[in-house]
C-alpha cells in the first residue's frame, strides 16, 4: 500500500495541499485550529514527510552534519550532546561522523555532506587548511569550528584556552614540588596537544633552571597509548624518571595510570598525573584523577547556536570567535601525602 500523500492530508483536513505545507514549514502561518485539524489527519493517515522531496525543493536538507576528530572519546560525545539540544530544538536532526584523525576521510565527507544537502557543518577538523571547508561556506553551507580557534575572521569557531589550561597543569605540579615532568601526548600536529605542550612548556621555563618537561609522543590520544607511554615512563630508573605526568587528555591519563598501577608505582606518592577534559570517567577512576576541565555540553550548544544564527540571517550575521576558560580540578592522582592529610 503507498503512502499516504500531501493531498490524501488537505482532504482529509479539509484544507487545500499549500496549507498542509504550511503546518510542515511554517506552522506561524496557520491558524491554531487549522493547524490541529492537519496535524489529526496526518496522525490518522499515518502521514510521513518526504525529507529528500523537500531537500529537493528548498535546496537544503534539515541534517547538520557534525564532524569530530574520535567519536570513541566521550569529549566529544559530551560536545556532541550540547549540540543536538540545539539542534533538535530547532527541528532538524545531528549526523555525527568519526573522522578517525584521517584528513582524506574529512574531505570525503564534506564531499558527501554537500552532496546530502546538509543545512550547515560543525567540525573539529583534522586538516584546518582544508580548501573544502571554504567552499562549503562560499555555497552557502554556514561552518563553524568546534574545540579549535578560526583563523578566518570570516568563519565562527568555538574553542577552549589551551595554552591556559597547559599552563594550569603544569604550574599545579610545579607548586607540588615537582620539577621533572613529562608530557603525554600526540600526535603533535594536532593543534590542541600542541596548545596544551606549549602551555605547560612555558609554565615549566618561568619556574627555572631546575625544572624541565619532557615529551612523550603518542600515535593518538587513546587509552592504549597513554598505556604504551605510562610503560615507557615506568621502566625509566626511579632516579631519573619524571615525579610527574602531564597528559593532553583523560583516556591517555587513564592508560598511564593502568601502567603505572601494573608496574607497582602508587600514584601520587611515587608519581602524579594530571589529564585534560575532565570526562566523567577521571573523577571514577581507581585513583580519582586531576584534570583541566572543559565545558565540553556548552561547546556544542554555542557552536550549534552560532550555526543556526548565520542559517537564520547569513548577510547580518556576525562571526564570533568564542573562546572559553578552562578549569583545574585537583584530585587524588596528583595531591602530595601533606595536603590529603589536610583534607
Amino acid at each position: 500500500m503507498p503512502p499516504p500523500t500531501v493531498k490524501e492530508v488537505a482532504d482529509r483536513a479539509g484544507v487545500s495541499a499549500g496549507t498542509v505545507s504550511n503546518v510542515l514549514n511554517r506552522p506561524e502561518v496557520v491558524s491554531e485550529e487549522t493547524r490541529l485539524r492537519v496535524l489529526q489527519a496526518i496522525d490518522e493517515l499515518g502521514f510521513v514527510r518526504n525529507g529528500s522531496a523537500r531537500a529537493l525543493r528548498v535546496g537544503r536538507s534539515r541534517t547538520i552534519g557534525m564532524l569530530v576528530l574520535d567519536v570513541g572519546n566521550p569529549f566529544f560525545t559530551d560536545v556532541a550532546r550540547g549540540a543536538d539540544d540545539v539542534v533538535g530544538r530547532q527541528g532538524s536532526i545531528l549526523t555525527l561522523v568519526d573522522l578517525a584523525d584521517d584528513a582524506v576521510r574529512q574531505r570525503r565527507t564534506l564531499d558527501q555532506l554537500e552532496e546530502h544537502r546538509v543545512q550547515g557543518v560543525l567540525i573539529t577538523p583534522v586538516d584546518g587548511e582544508d580548501p573544502r571547508l571554504d567552499e562549503l561556506a562560499a555555497r552557502g553551507v554556514p561552518v563553524v569550528l568546534v574545540d579549535r580557534r578560526s583563523g578566518d575572521p570570516h568563519r565562527c569557531s568555538v574553542a577552549v584556552d589551551d595554552v591556559l589550561g597547559g599552563q594550569l597543569a603544569a604550574q599545579h605540579l610545579l607548586e607540588q614540588g615537582h620539577e621533572s615532568i613529562a608530557f603525554v601526548g600526540g600526535p603533535i600536529h594536532l593543534r590542541q596537544v600542541a596548545d596544551r605542550r606549549q602551555g605547560a612548556a612555558s609554565a615549566v621555563q618561568r619556574a627555572g633552571a631546575a625544572a624541565e618537561l619532557t615529551t612523550f609522543e603518542t600515535p593518538s590520544p587513546t587509552i592504549r597509548s597513554g598505556l604504551e607511554a605510562g610503560r615507557s615512563i615506568a621502566a625509566i630508573a626511579p632516579e631519573r624518571r619524571p615525579t610527574a605526568v602531564f597528559c593532553a587528555n583523560d583516556l591517555l591519563a587513564l592508560g598511564v595510570l593502568q601502567a603505572f598501577t601494573s608496574a607497582g608505582l602508587r600514584v601520587p606518592d611515587d608519581i602524579a598525573i594530571i589529564g585534560y577534559d575532565d570526562i566523567d570517567f577521571a573523577a571514577g577512576a581507581a585513583v580519582p584523577l586531576s584534570s583541566v576541565r572543559q565545558p565540553r555540553e556548552e561547546l556544542g550548544r554555542t557552536a550549534a547556536e552560532l550555526l543556526f544564527d548565520e542559517l537564520r540571517d547569513p548577510h547580518g550575521h556576525r562571526h564570533r570567535q568564542v573562546v572559553f576558560q578552562p578549569e583545574l580540578v585537583v584530585r587524588e592522582s596528583s595531591r602530595l601525602q601533606a595536603d590529603r592529610s589536610r583534607r
